[in-house]
């Protein structure tokens, strides 16, 4: 960043402002948050800052995109405050949620694996015919009780239509295929609150092929917050060392 020190190092809000694009304004929203320690001022009341502040302000920036603007907020509170562990504890949650949702991705990919396995061995029509298919042959074909798919649908897993003149539910190819992947990440040990966006997903891309690609884009966008957390913790590193 270019740095236009003033006598004493002194930096003015413009300096630190110029350097990544922002307002004074928004380096003075960051300070009044604590993302920057407080301000020095003149005898004239003006704000000012030093190589300490603009340090700050870019481990603050830099951790934004790996752990979001919540997460880097507190960070930078905690390290102000004196609260390093604090911080650290912080760090650590983010990187563990990351590793969550490597693991779900996983779980994802490997129950789409599995239908399609199945599908290439038993055709749909196996367990939904033309008309659709009633709870308990399809209970009975993933091997669980009709209670859970109900348990499901009111989940928001399963989306049956009801028969106009029995009024029993009717599930077809489409619900099918929502119940066998729920049932594969159920077997993963994932709960259905977690398991419910990502049907809602698969609806969304009208079936599992296109799927793969919002899957292929969920990775990239995984491994881009990877390497963002890397640089955060860079910055982040040296802001602790110019603290001392």
């Amino acid at each position: 960043m270019g740095r236009n020190l003033q006598s004493g190092g002194r930096l003015r809000p413009i300096d630190l402002a110029r350097g990544h694009g922002l307002s004074t304004q928004a380096v003075r929203n960051y300070e009044e948050a604590g993302i920057l320690p407080a301000a020095g001022r003149t005898s004239h009341g003006y704000r000012t800052y030093t190589p300490l502040h603009a340090q700050a302000l870019a481990a603050f920036l830099a951790l934004v995109p790996g752990h979001g603007h919540r997460t880097a907020t507190s960070v930078m509170r905690a390290v102000n405050q004196g609260a390093v562990d604090e911080a650290f504890r912080l760090i650590d949650e983010s990187h563990a949620q990351l590793l969550e949702d490597r693991l779900t991705l996983r779980a994802v990919e490997n129950a789409l694996r599995d239908l399609e396995s199945a599908d290439a061995s038993e055709p749909d029509a196996a367990v939904s015919g033309p008309g659709g298919t009633f709870i308990g042959p399809l209970a009975g074909r993933l091997g669980i009780r009709p209670a859970t798919l109900r348990a499901w649908e009111r989940a928001g897993l399963v989306r049956p239509r009801r028969d106009r003149l029995t009024g029993y539910r009717v599930y077809e190819e489409a619900d099918v295929r929502d119940a066998r992947l729920a049932h594969q990440l159920r077997r993963g040990g994932y709960l259905l609150e977690q398991i419910a966006p990502l049907i809602t997903q698969v609806r969304a891309a009208g079936g599992l092929e296109p799927l793969e690609a919002a899957l292929s884009d969920w990775q990239g966008r995984l491994s881009a917050r990877g390497r963002a957390m890397l640089t955060g913790a860079a910055e982040l590193e040296a802001y602790l060392r110019e603290r001392g």
